[in-house]
Parts: structure tokens; C-alpha cells; sequence
């Protein structure tokens, strides 16, 4: 008799501590917001994800903390983007010791020249997920990563991933089509950062970098007196510039150009969850819509 109880009591606590041990995920850390929102879309309950940098961070211009030392303390897998994106990843790898996998999402693709001039240090245009076609790229290394580490889930992850891609495939189609409509002699604008040069390849959209002027300050008066120049000459329609916040500035510009004045690409980071751009899908939407806002019209 104690025998048996003993035989059900060991039976209860196994099955007490089963579903314990099948909810443990695997704890992974993206350097920033759009890797992980890959991450997340690939792994789904199946992964933990933690982002280095928050959203609307610059991950240019980044500072990693003790704290994010300690997150890939504890981490399985780290991914990062690679082509020198992440200045800052390789001392904080060594300074945390860890353990974890390290995986380069953009294994595999091609980099693009990177544009001179705005004051980063890549191994090329490291922008590479603002071509739709990339996006995948990344997601096929991320499931492989996730497959080999946590051989388990293959099933789970393979599934996820071939759902994200099929999203992905009609978000580039979405794209195309919304390109297509725009007259091919509008498809040319400024903005001050060069994060756009795999979009510019894949959709066949201008991104003109303003002459003189730096992305690490304020434009100033003669800086926007060049831009209004080049925009005169180029014949280009619509302006979108991060670094002229006076509105008196701005209203200069539209004033003397007749350019459209655009809203907000976001290229380097996703927004909050009550922002426009939370995923990447939705990013890569609102940019579009805002591209098309401003050059149809």
C-alpha cells in the first residue's frame, strides 16, 4: 500500500512539473527593434525575446549598459544584424562572456555600397531589411537558428516562418503595385538619412542625400538654402527631413520649391505599440503610404 502511494505520488508531481518544463522557452536577444520582431514572428510562444534597443531607439548611436551585458549573460541565442550595423555588439559579446549562439541575420546577402558622407562606418549598406525581399532572408536564418537550437520546436518554427513569408510575399506585391502607380518622374525624394539604398534597388525610388549637410546636427539656415537649391534643380517633389524641426524652416522650403512637404519614414527602428509603425509590416506599409501620399499628389 505505501508503495503504491509512493507510486502515485511521484506519477502527480511528473505530471505537475511536465507542463512546467514544456513552457520554458528559449531565451534569445535581438540587438534591436525590427530583428525582433522577426525573431518573435519565427519563435512565437516557443521563444522569450529581448530587445537591446528599445523602439525608436538609434541603434547607431547606441550605448550598450551592464544590464544589457547581463541579458546576453543569460541568453541561448543572440542575434544581430550584422554589416556593421551594430558598432558596439562585438565588446559587449566579449564583455558579457556568454554563451549564447550568435547569429548574423544577414548571412547571405549581398551588402549594398554603403553612401558616404553621413557619418557611419559599415561594412556596407547595412540597411538591408528595407528591401521586402531581405526581410526573408532574415527569417529563413532566424528559423535555421532557432531549428538547430531547439530541434524540439522544428516543427513549430518551420510553421511560423512559412506563414511570415507568405505575409512578406504579399507585402512586397503590395508594395510594387503601390510603386507602379506613381508616375516614374515623381519617384524621386530627400531625406537626410541614407538608411533607404535597398529600397531604392528593389522599388525603383530616388532617395536623394542633401548635398552639405550633416545627419549629426540641426540644419541650419545655409544648409536648407543648399537643399532649396538641389530640390530646384533636381526637380524633386517631395522633402522628407529629419533633422529641419523649425516649422519656419520647413514652410521656407515648401515656399520656394513647391516640394510636399512628407511625413515620417521610419527606417532604423519600429515605434511603440500605440505608434504607426510597431512591426514591420506595419512599417514598411506606412512608409508607403506616406511615399505615396506625398508624390501622387
Amino acid at each position: 500500500m505505501l508503495v503504491r502511494r509512493i507510486v502515485v505520488a511521484v506519477t502527480l508531481l511528473t505530471s505537475l512539473a511536465a507542463p512546467a518544463l514544456a513552457q520554458e522557452r528559449l531565451k534569445t536577444v535581438a540587438t534591436f527593434s525590427i530583428l525582433a520582431d522577426f525573431v518573435k514572428k519565427v519563435g512565437g510562444d516557443k521563444v522569450d525575446v529581448v530587445s537591446l534597443v528599445a523602439p525608436d531607439g538609434d541603434a547607431h548611436v547606441y550605448a550598450p549598459t551592464p544590464a544589457d551585458a547581463k541579458k546576453l549573460a543569460d541568453a541561448q541565442i543572440v542575434f544581430t544584424n550584422g554589416l556593421g550595423f551594430e558598432g558596439w555588439i562585438t565588446r559587449l559579446v566579449k564583455s558579457s562572456a556568454t554563451k549564447a549562439d550568435i547569429v548574423v541575420a544577414t548571412r547571405g546577402l549581398k551588402p549594398l555600397k554603403a553612401a558616404g558622407g553621413h557619418g557611419h562606418d559599415h561594412d556596407g549598406d547595412p540597411h538591408a531589411w528595407q528591401s521586402v525581399a531581405n526581410a526573408k532572408t532574415y527569417v529563413a536564418n532566424i528559423r535555421d537558428a532557432l531549428v538547430a537550437k531547439d530541434p524540439a520546436n522544428k516543427a513549430v518554427y518551420e510553421a511560423n516562418a512559412a506563414a511570415y513569408l507568405g505575409k512578406l510575399d504579399q507585402l512586397d506585391t503590395d508594395v510594387r503595385e503601390a510603386i507602379a502607380r506613381i508616375p516614374a518622374e515623381r519617384r524621386r525624394i530627400i531625406t537626410t538619412h541614407d538608411a533607404f539604398g535597398y529600397f531604392r534597388a528593389a522599388y525603383g525610388v530616388d532617395f536623394v542625400a542633401p548635398q552639405g549637410v550633416s545627419t549629426d546636427s540641426e540644419a541650419s539656415a545655409r544648409d536648407v538654402a543648399k537643399i532649396i537649391t538641389q530640390i530646384k534643380k533636381q526637380k524633386i517633389p517631395a522633402v522628407f527631413l529629419e533633422n529641419v524641426s523649425d516649422p519656419r524652416l520647413l514652410k521656407r522650403i515648401a515656399d520656394e520649391t513647391g516640394a510636399r512637404l512628407g511625413g515620417t519614414l521610419y527606417s532604423d527602428a519600429l515605434t511603440g505599440e500605440k505608434g504607426p509603425a510597431p512591426t514591420y509590416i506595419d512599417m514598411i506599409r506606412h512608409n508607403i503610404r506616406t511615399l505615396s501620399a506625398a508624390l501622387m499628389s
